[in-house]
C-alpha cells in the first residue's frame, strides 16, 4: 500500500531515496559496456553482427542489416489503417508544436562600424536509438525524430533490435517513416551506440545519439558523450500530482498508475492539502492496480517509490514540488492555471483534469522526452535546440577595431598572453 505522509513526517528521507534512484546504478554492467564498446571501434561490423548474434539471437550481415523499401512495404500492411492514421495525426500535431520552437540566424550591424551575428545550423546527422525486441515504441519514434526533422537535419538513422523473425516491429517501421527517418539499422543494445559514435563500413558515424534503452544503453551513451552529442541519460519515469479537494480521486490515482506501470523503479506521487482525497486515492490505487495487467511491477513501483503527502495549502504543494522537479507534473485544483506561477521546475506540466498525462505521451504535441530524477531544475525537454547548432559571427571595421583596440591590449596584458596583445598591436601600429 501506498505511504501517506504528513509534511512533516520523514518527507525528506523518502524525497531522497527517489531523487537518488538510478537505472545505470542498479548492477555493475559498466565494464560489460566498456568491452564492447572497444570491441565495435576495433573491429567494426564483425563484432556488431557478433553481439547481434549473442544478445538478440539474431543472424545479421551487411546484405540484410538495413531495412528495405520491401519491408516498410510489409510493415505498412500488417497495421491497422486506423493506428496508421493516428500515428500521422500525432506526427502532424507534433510537427506543429515543434515548428514553433524553430530559430533564425540573424546579423545586426551597428553605425561604428561593428556587426554581430548568430549563424543557426541543423545538425548534419542523428542517430536515433529505439528499444525493441518483444516491444514496440512507436511513441518514442516519433518524439525523436520529428523535431530533427524540423529542425532540418540532413539524414536521420535509427537503430533498433529486430524481433526473431528478423523483422523490426511494424509499428516502429511505420513510425519512421511517416517521421521522417532515412535508414534503419536492425542492431539494439550497447553495440548500436557504439556503432553510432565510431561508425562501421554498414552504420554511420553520427553527430548525436539520441533515444531511450536500457542500462547498457544508458551507460554506453555516456561514455561516447564527447566522442558525439546525446540527448540525455533518462532515469525512471515518474508522475506528480498536485491537488485539492476539488480533484476525482478516480482520474488522480489512474493517472499516477500510468506512470507506475513503466517499471519497478518508476515514481507516482501525489502532493494534497486534503486528507480526504488522500484517504480516497490510496483506496482507488489499490482497487484499480487489482485490474491491471502489469499489477505485479505497478506494486512494487508503489510500494518503494511512491507515496502521498499531506500539505498545509498549495502554496507549500508547489514548494515540495520544485524540490521534486518531476519529470511529469499534473495540477488537479479547482484553478489550476493559478498555481502556474508558482511552478520553477517541471519537465511537462499538465493543467486541468481533462489533461492527462498519456496526451502528453501519444497526441498533444509537445515532446515526451523530458528530464527525470530532479534533473528538470536545469534540464528542459527535447527540442528543436537539440538538432541545431549556433555559430557566432563578428566583423569588425577599421575604426571600430580601434576603438576597442587599446582595450583588448589591456585585457591581454592582463592575463599574461602577450601573443594575443601583440596581434591588437601589429595592426594599430600600421593602421
Amino acid at each position: 500500500m501506498i505511504t501517506i505522509l504528513k509534511s512533516n513526517e520523514n518527507i525528506q528521507q523518502k524525497l531522497k531515496q527517489i531523487l537518488n534512484r538510478n537505472h545505470t546504478e542498479q548492477n555493475n554492467a559498466q565494464q560489460t559496456v566498456d568491452d564492447i564498446l572497444y570491441n565495435i571501434k576495433k573491429n567494426g561490423n564483425d563484432a556488431l553482427f557478433q553481439y547481434t548474434k549473442q544478445f538478440d539471437g539474431i543472424t545479421i550481415n551487411e546484405q540484410n542489416i538495413k531495412v528495405t523499401e520491401q519491408e516498410f512495404e510489409y510493415a505498412y500492411k500488417q497495421v491497422s489503417p486506423e493506428l496508421i492514421a493516428v500515428i500521422q495525426k500525432a506526427v502532424k500535431r507534433i510537427k506543429q508544436f515543434h515548428q514553433k520552437q524553430k530559430l533564425n540566424s540573424w546579423l545586426e550591424p551597428s553605425t561604428n562600424g561593428e556587426m554581430m551575428g548568430q549563424l543557426i545550423r541543423p545538425l548534419e546527422k542523428v542517430g536515433i536509438y529505439v528499444p525493441g525486441g518483444k516491444a514496440s515504441y512507436p511513441s518514442s519514434v516519433l518524439m525523436n525524430a520529428v523535431p530533427a526533422y524540423v529542425a532540418g537535419v540532413s539524414s536521420i538513422v535509427m537503430a533498433t533490435p529486430a524481433q526473431k523473425n528478423g523483422r523490426v516491429a511494424p509499428t516502429t517501421l511505420v513510425a519512421a517513416k511517416e517521421a521522417g527517418v532515412n535508414e534503419i539499422y536492425k542492431v539494439g543494445g550497447a553495440q548500436a551506440i557504439a556503432a553510432f559514435a565510431y561508425g562501421t563500413t554498414c552504420i554511420p558515424k553520427v553527430d548525436k545519439i539520441c533515444g531511450p534503452g536500457n542500462i547498457y544503453v544508458a551507460l554506453a551513451k555516456k561514455s561516447v558523450y564527447g566522442q558525439v552529442n546525446i540527448d540525455s541519460v533518462a532515469g525512471p519515469s515518474e508522475i506528480l500530482v498536485i491537488a485539492d479537494d476539488s480533484a476525482n480521486a478516480v482520474y488522480v490515482a489512474a493517472d499516477m498508475l500510468s506512470q507506475a506501470e513503466h517499471d519497478e523503479m518508476a515514481s507516482a506521487m501525489l502532493i494534497t492539502d486534503s486528507e480526504t482525497l488522500a484517504q480516497e486515492v490510496q483506496k482507488q490505487l489499490q482497487l484499480q492496480t487489482e485490474q491491471l495487467e502489469r499489477k505485479n511491477i505497478i506494486q512494487k513501483s508503489l510500494d518503494e517509490y511512491g507515496f502521498i503527502v499531506i500539505v498545509k495549502d498549495m502554496n507549500e504543494a508547489c514548494e515540495l514540488g520544485n524540490i521534486i522537479a518531476p519529470e511529469h507534473m499534473e495540477i488537479c485544483t479547482k484553478q489550476p492555471f493559478s498555481l502556474l506561477p508558482h511552478i520553477q521546475n517541471a519537465g511537462a506540466i499538465f493543467l486541468g483534469e481533462y489533461t492527462p498525462e498519456p496526451l502528453g505521451d501519444y497526441i498533444a504535441g509537445p515532446n515526451h522526452v523530458l528530464p527525470t530524477s530532479g534533473t528538470a531544475r536545469f534540464f528542459s525537454p527535447l527540442s528543436i535546440d537539440d538538432f541545431i547548432k549556433k555559430s557566432s559571427i563578428l566583423s569588425f571595421s577599421k575604426n571600430a577595431f580601434m576603438d576597442l583596440s587599446h582595450d583588448i591590449i589591456t585585457f591581454a596584458e592582463g592575463e599574461g598572453l602577450t601573443a594575443h596583445a601583440n596581434a591588437v598591436k601589429v595592426r594599430r601600429e600600421q593602421l
